[in-house]
């Protein structure tokens, strides 16, 4: 069965646009010019492609409610007009999976929803580091029993340190590794989403249980006793 997309764009030729290169590739696709016509389209999407300004609602504000709701596992690529730095770190931390910038071409579209597709994908693997328990099938993560309210890019940094406890990685290596090889953020974002992480985890630079600095070279998941 074809994937389906929720493609909510509020421009029609570019609606069209978007809607005639995906369904050639392959997609089944909803298309809106709605935000709150799209929400009651999500049952059954695998991925969704949110234009950041919409006339009856901000897509951010969308984006939110989304990541707080039974659909909160669906991958989102946003699309905007905004490029700055600023603008793509917090549609990022707002529950964004991906970031493309207008204008940009339709078979990038198409290949950054397949690309989102392969990372959504579920994997059945449960991974325990002392009272720390990440759940990569269902992307959740607890500590002690009690489940941590994480960002998706969060929950994807956390998951990969934990699936390789030990190994140090470059703030570079991360961003290539978890936001992938075309973004094109700073190793800021990496220090920014590691000092919330330890916020959840309750843990501090100076005590840290769970993700540790190793001076000069980056980061690492520590091995439990």
């Amino acid at each position: 069965m074809a994937p389906t997309v929720l493609l909510v764009e509020d421009e029609l030729a570019v609606r069209e646009a978007l809607r005639f290169h995906l369904e050639h590739a392959g997609f089944t696709v909803r298309a809106t010019a709605s935000a709150l016509e799209a929400w009651d389209w999500l049952a059954g999407v695998d991925a969704v492609v949110l234009d950041w300004m919409l006339p009856d609602q901000p897509g951010l504000k969308w984006l939110k409610r989304l990541r707080e709701s039974d659909f909160a596992s669906i991958p989102v690529l946003m699309l905007t007009a905004r490029a700055s730095e600023v603008d793509r770190v917090e549609g990022l931390d707002s529950g964004a999976d991906d970031y493309l910038t207008k204008p940009f071409s339709s078979p990038e579209l198409v290949a950054r929803v397949r690309a989102l597709l392969r990372r959504s994908k579920p994997q059945q693997t449960t991974l325990k580091h002392g009272s720390l328990e990440v759940r990569a099938g269902d992307a959740q993560a607890f500590l002690d029993g009690v489940k941590l309210e994480l960002t998706r890019r969060e929950f994807d940094l956390l998951g990969f340190l934990a699936a390789n406890v030990g190994r140090v990685f470059s703030r570079q290596e991360l961003l290539d590794k978890v936001w992938g090889l075309d973004f094109d953020g700073t190793e800021r974002t990496v220090d920014q989403h590691i000092t919330q992480l330890r916020q959840r985890l309750n843990e501090t630079l100076d005590q840290p249980k769970f993700l540790e600095t190793v001076r000069g070279k980056g980061y690492r998941m520590r091995v439990q006793a």
